[in-house]
């Protein structure tokens, strides 16, 4: 059945699909986020669960001049809230190449003699200085994961601000932070704390390797 874009089952899942993208192709030099839902077709499989078929606008977080389409499919599995939906897309078009802004943020953290520890990113005025603009896009892009693994047909996230920051020192080539972030979910209106531990490489990009919800308490 074809949605108007503007439809709210049709804006959540073209929500989760602009995480996963982002997920899969941001990182500290390029963040993508949702622009603008093109179409949208639902398509119930009895018994087994529903499917959007999308055809979506990303921007780019820093340069919002610049765009692609992407196509996508998300697939929420029918009452099962411990599965995460299934999420397909293909990039119509060329990201922005982020190896040069990649490598500069990887050998400045490297370069550190403490390791980096930040907190409210944005600020209460909504400002981002240019030094945390790449924490903020890995935070960014490892919110997707997030968003990814634990989104409903009736759920939509987004990261609303980085609370603490903090790189963890590590003997291999890798970069590794942990992030206290917090999720706005949309639907209800709550701000959610969580925590994430993201490993990052610019060859490898970006992993979630823990992840877990927060008191709310804890925010403050």
């Amino acid at each position: 059945m074809e949605l108007p874009p503007s439809h709210s089952p049709a804006t959540r899942a073209a929500a989760l699909a602009a995480a996963f993208v982002c997920y899969r192709r941001g990182s500290p030099g390029r963040g993508l986020a949702l622009r603008a839902v093109r179409r949208a077709v639902r398509q119930g499989i009895d018994g087994v669960g529903t499917k959007y078929h999308l055809e979506l606008l990303l921007e780019d977080i820093l340069d919002k001049d610049r765009t692609v389409n992407c196509t996508a499919e998300v697939f929420y599995h029918l009452g099962n809230k411990t599965t995460a939906p299934d999420v397909q897309f293909t990039i119509e078009g060329e990201l922005k190449n982020a190896d040069e802004a990649d490598d500069i943020f990887y050998k400045r953290i490297k370069s550190l003699e403490k390791e980096l520890v930040a907190e409210n990113i944005p600020d209460s005025h909504g400002n981002v200085s240019p030094e945390m603009e790449p924490v903020r896009l890995l935070a960014w892009a490892a919110s997707g994961y997030v968003v990814w693994q634990n989104s409903t047909e009736n759920t939509k996230f987004q990261l609303a601000q980085i609370k603490h920051v903090k790189q963890v020192k590590r003997s291999d080539e890798y970069l590794e932070f942990d992030y206290t972030i917090l999720l706005h979910e949309m639907v209800s209106q709550e701000i959610i704390p969580w925590q994430m531990t993201v490993l990052w490489h610019p060859r490898h990009g970006v992993q979630v390797t823990q992840d877990s919800q927060k008191p709310k308490h804890t925010s403050e």
